[in-house]
C-alpha cells in the first residue's frame, strides 16, 4: 500500500496578542492554563510539561522548524492550521501561519480547517465554571464576506506547499451543520477558485453523525471527517451519563475513560469509504483548560496509540492512494491534552509510535 497522508491538526495560539491581553491577562497564551494544570484524582498526570521545544512562542520561526522537522520524522504529511475567521475580515491568532506562507518556511505541506465557532469563557477558564461570556461572536456576512475570507487566503492557496486531493485544494470547516449559509459559502469559494486558476476545492466536513452525511455532501463537501472523540459518551446509557454528571458536579471529579475502550468507537466501519476521513488521537485530557468539566481519557501511552493508528490505516489501505487520508488531532493542543510533541513522560514515544505503526503498516 502507499504511505497513508495523515494530516496532523495544528493550534496557532502559543504567542501574545491583544485579545487574549484583554480577556485573560497581559502575556496570556495556552501555557498559562498547560503550567497551572493539577492532578484531579489518583494517578491524574499533570501538569505536562513539553521536552525538546519547550514552552515555545510561536512567533519564533526556529520553533515552527523544528515543529516541522518532528513531524517529518513521525511520517506526517502536513499541518493542517486552525483557521480562525470571524466574519468582516476579522481574524485571530493569524500571525503564525501567515509568517509560514510569507516566509516559505518552513518546507513542509500544509493546509487550512476553518474553526468557525464562537468563543465563550467558559470554554478557556477553568476557574469560572458556568460562566458562559460571549468572547467572540463567529459570523457568516454572505458572499461579499465570504470573498474577502479567500482572498485574505489567496497567497496560502497558491502556494505550493498547500495540500492537493486530486488536484483539489483541501479546505476542511469545522462546525459545518450550524453553518446555515454553507452551501453559499462552497459556491462562492469554488467560484473563487476558478476565476483564481486554483482548480478546485476538496471540502472537508467535521461530522459528528452518520445520518448528516448524506445531507453535507448534498451542501457539496466532498468527504466528512469520522466521528469525534467523545462517541464513548454519546453512546452511552443514560445511567452512565448520569452518574459521570453527578462525579463532576458533587466530586468535582472530570469524565474518566479508558483510551484503548475509547479508541473502539472511533473508527466506524463507513472509514473505509473514500469520502469518509478517519480521525485518530494519541491522547486527550481537557483538563487544563476546564478543570473538573474536563474529559480525560486514562491510560493512554505510545503503545496503545500505535495500536490505534494501525487500526486507522487498515481502514484507508484500499482507497485510492490520493484519498487515503488519515486526520491526526492533534499535533499541538497542550491544554486538551491531546498532542504529538515530546513531552517529559514519555519523550518522543508518540512520535517513534506513529512512525512505526507507518512502517509497519506498508
Amino acid at each position: 500500500m502507499a504511505k497513508p497522508r495523515i494530516i496532523a491538526l495544528y493550534l496557532p495560539q502559543y504567542h501574545p496578542f491583544p485579545e487574549n491581553d484583554e480577556w485573560w491577562g497581559k502575556g496570556f497564551t495556552e501555557w498559562t492554563n498547560v503550567a497551572r494544570a493539577r492532578a484531579l484524582f489518583r494517578g491524574h498526570e499533570q501538569p505536562h510539561i513539553p521536552a525538546d521545544l519547550g514552552f515555545y512562542d510561536l512567533r519564533m520561526p526556529e520553533i515552527r522548524k523544528q515543529q516541522a522537522e518532528l513531524a517529518r520524522q513521525a511520517g506526517i504529511e502536513a499541518f493542517c492550521y486552525y483557521d480562525y475567521y470571524f466574519g468582516n475580515g476579522k481574524r485571530l491568532m493569524e500571525r503564525p501561519f501567515d509568517e509560514v506562507v510569507a516566509s516559505g518556511e518552513p518546507n513542509f505541506p500544509f493546509c487550512l480547517c476553518w474553526a468557525n465557532h464562537s468563543w465563550y469563557k467558559k470554554l478557556w477558564d477553568p476557574k469560572n465554571p458556568g460562566k458562559d461570556k460571549l468572547l467572540i461572536e463567529q459570523k457568516y456576512d454572505g458572499e461579499k464576506d465570504y470573498t474577502q475570507h479567500f482572498m485574505t487566503l489567496l497567497p496560502a492557496f497558491k502556494d505550493k506547499r498547500y495540500v492537493r486531493v486530486n488536484g483539489k485544494l483541501f479546505y476542511a470547516i469545522y462546525d459545518p451543520m450550524h453553518f446555515a449559509d454553507v452551501e453559499c459559502f462552497i459556491k462562492t469559494w469554488r467560484k473563487l477558485a476558478a476565476e483564481n486558476g486554483l482548480n478546485d476545492f476538496y471540502f472537508v466536513a467535521a461530522d459528528y453523525n452518520s445520518e448528516s452525511q448524506q445531507e453535507l455532501f448534498r451542501l457539496g463537501f466532498d468527504a466528512t471527517h469520522n466521528l469525534d472523540q467523545y462517541n464513548i459518551y454519546h453512546l452511552a446509557s443514560n445511567l452512565k451519563k448520569a452518574w459521570h454528571t453527578l462525579l463532576g458536579k458533587y466530586l468535582k471529579r472530570p469524565r474518566i475513560y479508558d483510551y484503548e475502550e475509547a479508541t473502539r468507537y472511533m473508527l466506524h466501519p463507513d472509514c473505509s469509504k473514500p469520502n469518509v476521513i478517519p480521525v485518530i488521537l494519541p491522547n486527550w485530557d481537557h483538563t487544563p483548560r476546564s478543570g473538573a468539566r474536563g474529559v480525560v481519557m486514562k491510560n493512554a501511552t505510545p503503545a496503545a496509540f500505535k495500536r490505534f493508528a494501525k487500526r486507522a490505516i487498515e481502514c484507508v489501505k484500499d482507497k485510492p492512494e490520493q484519498e487515503q487520508i488519515i486526520i491526526l488531532k492533534s499535533w499541538n493542543e497542550w491544554g486538551e491534552g491531546n498532542y504529538m510533541e515530546p513531552d517529559l513522560q514519555y519523550g518522543h514515544g508518540y512520535i517513534n509510535a506513529l512512525k512505526e505503526a507507518i512502517e509497519e503498516s506498508r
